[in-house]
């Protein structure tokens, strides 16, 4: 029996491409698809595909791309992409982690035009090289290994090996012991070289850039520093590179950077290069972002001088500037595009743009939260949410899952971006998304309090917790640790409510689970502490009744919560509970309700024949709303299914309780509203046994036939999945059968007919016809 306050709502679903279904299937079930085969003398292990298949170079690559998005990509996985079943152009492994040598050979046999490997640190770049054949070596345009190695064992940096790749335009050494004399190598030996990111580098001087000054058309060098004796010359060098269009001179300026820890020395001073107002007359995309020093009016100057589509001005107060955020202003620059945080727009290009800075997001994500909380000066209107926004919010903490302030930062925005009058508008598969990641942050860091309160803002959401799939069990499981790690009131109230919620939507299965857990005994423990706290100080508030309305779904159906219950003297306190507020109504029937669920248990039901909690039952049981009575009704049913001797030490006796039983269902009118929930009818059968005392069967059928009336769709087929048709069909055609009980089971029969679950003759077969409609 469970609480039903919250009514449920229809499931709206998101379904993914068949494309992409199939590709995260064979990911998934790779073991199972593919077989381990070992060649040539060494033995070495490689997978196969079992059956006979090929993949496209579009799906391969795709492929690819999902093993590593799922962290599936290890030097096995990789073997699977051999060249009989797949073909590989541009290879993209965001992150090469756990490859080394013995993995990377299987590039070897593919023709790559594309190659990015970022995070390799098991091999180095000239292993990943020496990998490539002949055809790749040749032919390879684009080479990325960001924060991957070139130190070989003696420690030495060795870029030789990039010498090899003659037609390389694009090559990306960010985050790499690149210095000055590989600068020297690859400018001189690589003489189609268009585009250069030397960002975070161990590069001090950037001279040898002369030699390539009409041919390179993208320079990033974000985060570098200079010496002293050089740094009078950047600015020359750079105003010399004339066929520039894109140039990233940015900072960064947290002293936990990367290149603060691998360089020393001056950084770029941006004033020297907005001065050279003439210089760079290609430029059409500019990064400036970090640099403090930025002169508004140098950069004005230096802006009407070129047609840049795009600047950097990220933790620079300067994108904030009326040229950039007022289409009043004089001068006004709304053509480009700003990474910033001056407005909508700039945030979400700051997002998308610099996700591998981690610094950059921490900060973009908190000028994110200030704007959307309605903080931000000047105000700006985030009344309809971005879906962009979002996505990128969630591509930031997938990026960064064990940093903790960029997750603060996420599942603060997500709470702000997912808001009660927003939730509607958001599609339920983003909202999945959303509570992902709001769960694998709550997981991750269950010491850091307010990220667990941002999570629970997030969640609690009737919206999120009615439609949106996702997995509960484990939402109420970390939930249920919350609640258990905070002495917080709000928090508490929040918590409780998610767990009256999902524990409905949970399998018995699952709430057994939670039963066995190690802490399970802290969580009943805390429930009960709650409910045990409002009791001493009389007080009724919604937190109260949230906590009985969890404790009730807790029980349903699980002996083991159930028992949880009693060894923590819960029976006590609700005893104690139902004299302290007599009348409330949402207290007696949660209450009740809970008690159902244990009576359900026949060897729990010793614990209830107590002459306390009897007289107190019987009370509410002559009770005038007809949901306590129907409450207190059926605890009397399950109690009176017991034997005679049960009843001997009891004050009131079975057949004075039968007797008030029979004479209170037999009174009942149907209500309109559905009373209760079940999942499932198993606890009534043993009750409309044909030996049964008549008042067991009548509360019994009464309440079958009142949820199977009400919610026909539902209960109707989950009576016939479960056999209670059979049941039935022996009540009725059982002579003896009162004939009140017999006409209420023909109503149910008769309803089972009309949703074409039983046949009419299967109904009518060996049995009187009771006619009561």
């Amino acid at each position: 029996m469970l609480d039903i306050s919250d009514p449920e709502s229809s499931l709206i679903h998101n379904p993914p491409t068949l494309q992409d279904a199939s590709l995260c299937f064979i990911c998934n079930n790779i073991d199972r698809i593919c077989c381990i085969e070992r060649s040539g003398v060494s033995g070495e292990a490689k997978l196969r595909f079992k059956q006979q298949i090929f993949f496209h170079t579009e799906l391969s690559e795709q492929l690819l791309m999902k093993l590593c998005e799922l962290r599936k990509l290890d030097d096995l996985m990789l073997t699977v992409f051999n060249t009989d079943t797949t073909r590989l152009k541009q290879v993209k492994l965001n992150d090469a982690s756990k490859l080394s040598l013995k993995g990377l050979r299987t590039l070897k046999g593919h023709k790559i035009l594309e190659l990015e490997a970022m995070g390799l640190t098991r091999a180095t770049v000239t292993d990943l090289i020496s990998c490539l054949g002949e055809w790749s070596l040749q032919n390879l345009r684009l080479l990325n290994v960001s924060n991957s190695t070139f130190m070989d064992s003696n420690k030495f940096c060795v870029v030789v090996a990039l010498s090899k790749l003659r037609n390389l335009q694009i090559l990306n050494v960010s985050r790499t012991e690149f210095n000055k004399t590989s600068l020297e190598l690859v400018v001189e030996d690589l003489p189609r070289l268009e585009s250069l990111n030397i960002s975070c580098s161990h590069v001090n001087d950037i001279s040898a850039l002369r030699k390539c000054r009409t041919r390179l058309k993208v320079l990033s060098m974000s985060g570098l520093k200079f010496p002293l004796s050089v740094s009078e010359t950047i600015v020359d060098i750079l105003t010399g590179l004339t066929g520039l269009v894109h140039l990233d001179v940015s900072d960064d300026t947290d002293s936990r950077e990367p290149c603060d820890i691998l360089s020393s020395g001056a950084r770029f001073k941006i004033s020297k290069l907005l001065r050279k107002y003439e210089s760079l007359p290609n430029l059409h995309s500019m990064d400036i972002s970090g640099k403090e020093e930025i002169n508004t009016n140098e950069l004005v100057e230096f802006l009407a001088c070129h047609k840049l589509r795009f600047l950097g001005l990220a933790l620079s107060e300067v994108c904030r500037d009326p040229m950039f955020t007022d289409s009043t202003s004089e001068p006004y620059f709304g053509d480009i595009v700003i990474a910033g945080f001056g407005s909508e727009n700039q945030i979400l290009e700051a997002l998308h743009r610099y996700l591998d800075r981690p610094y950059y997001i921490q900060k973009t994500l908190y000028h994110l939260f200030k704007m959307t909380t309605g903080n931000y000066e000047p105000a700006i209107d985030i009344t309809v949410p971005r879906i962009d926004i979002i996505k990128m919010v969630l591509s930031c903490a997938k990026k960064y899952p064990t940093v903790l302030p960029i997750q603060m930062a996420v599942t603060a925005c997500l709470f702000n971006l997912s808001k009660a009058d927003l939730c509607s508008r958001i599609h339920p598969g983003v909202l999945k998304e959303i509570v992902q990641i709001d769960l694998d942050a709550m997981e991750t860091f269950p010491q850091h309090q307010q990220l667990q309160k941002n999570v629970l803002l997030t969640i609690d959401n009737n919206r999120i917790l009615q439609e949106v799939e996702f997995d509960k069990y484990r939402c109420v499981k970390l939930v249920l640790d919350c609640l258990c790690s905070w002495q917080d009131n709000s928090m508490n109230r929040m918590s409780v409510e998610i767990c009256s919620i999902l524990a409905a939507k949970i399998s018995t299965e699952e709430i057994s689970e939670l039963s066995e857990l190690s802490s399970q005994a802290n969580y009943m423990k805390k429930l009960l502490s709650i409910v045990r706290e409002r009791t001493q100080d009389s007080v009724i508030d919604i937190t109260m009744k949230l906590t009985l309305s969890a404790l009730w779904n807790l029980t349903d159906e699980s002996p083991k919560t159930c028992q949880a219950f009693l060894d923590e003297n819960g029976m006590e306190l609700f005893i104690e509970v139902l004299n302290l507020f007599p009348g409330e109504l949402a207290i007696e029937t949660k209450v009740l309700g809970l008690f159902n669920n244990i009576a359900e248990v026949p060897s729990l039901r010793r614990y209830l024949m107590v002459n306390p909690f009897i007289q107190t039952l019987r009370n509410l049981l002559h009770s005038s709303s007809i949901e306590v009575s129907y409450f207190a009704a059926g605890i009397v049913a399950h109690l009176s299914s017991n034997s005679l001797d049960q009843w001997s030490h009891l004050l009131i006796s079975k057949n004075v309780l039968s007797c008030d039983l029979w004479a209170i269902v037999s009174a009942w009118k149907f209500p309109e509203e559905e009373m209760v929930a079940y999942r499932s009818f198993s606890p009534f059968f043993s009750l409309l046994n044909i030996h049964q005392d008549r008042s067991v069967q009548l509360w019994a059928i009464w309440a079958i036939h009142h949820v199977c009336s009400r919610n026909p769709r539902r209960y109707c087929s989950m009576l016939k999945d479960q056999g209670g048709h059979s049941v039935l069909l022996n009540l009725v055609r059982e002579p003896g059968t009162n004939h009140i009980v017999a006409n209420i089971t023909e109503k149910v029969l008769h309803t089972l007919v009309e949703n074409g679950l039983i046949l009419q003759d299967e109904n009518l077969r060996e049995r009187e016809i009771f006619v009561g409609f």
